[in-house]
């Protein structure tokens, strides 16, 4: 993976068992609105918190292979992501995620898996097409408007008239493809 994109998601199952509830908070989603993150450093955060929780630890070697970077790169990235209290790092140890650090990255991943499941589950979209779509959309609009997509996602998730909706659109996604 380059820099600037949304890392590999090996253990989708992992994620879905550890961010319930991580990024239900009103404040926790008020203070991801407000972040000043990059891409990039969303990158970072959601990397650590995937490999603290499928290894562990995350190491700089692990992230950089991950993300698909140099470790001189990482190193870099986990001193800014400290000095923004998002992470406890110090030099040949592994990177850990502070609390509020846990809480941003649990609501990044969160708000990926929404958009993730919604191209896959609602637009029938392949795996490979979902995932970079997902992380296109993410990381291409507006903080908000991305929001505003993933609130509404879930609200339809929740709805009676779900399966319905989603019924009636895959027939007609099905009709198009066919003509």
């Amino acid at each position: 993976m380059q820099a600037g994109f949304c890392v590999d998601r090996p253990k989708q199952v992992w994620y879905t068992k550890h961010i319930e509830g991580v990024g239900d908070a009103p404040q926790v989603r008020a203070m991801a609105q407000k972040s000043t993150l990059n891409a990039s450093a969303e990158d970072y955060l959601e990397a650590i918190f995937q490999l603290v929780g499928e290894n562990g630890a995350a190491r700089t070697g692990d992230i950089a292979r991950r993300l698909g970077v140099h470790k001189s790169t990482v190193t870099g990235a986990l001193h800014g992501l400290a000095d923004k209290g998002l992470v406890n790092y110090s030099p040949y140890a592994a990177a850990g995620l502070t609390a509020r650090g846990r809480r941003v990255a649990g609501e990044i991943v969160r708000r990926h898996q929404v958009l993730h499941r919604f191209l896959r589950e609602v637009l029938l979209l392949d795996e490979p097409v979902a995932e970079a779509n997902a992380c296109r959309i993410e990381h291409g609009l507006d903080r908000q408007v991305v929001d505003r997509l993933v609130a509404f996602i879930e609200s339809v998730d929740d709805g009676e008239d779900r399966r319905e909706w989603v019924e009636r659109f895959r027939r007609q996604s099905r009709r198009e493809i066919v003509e």
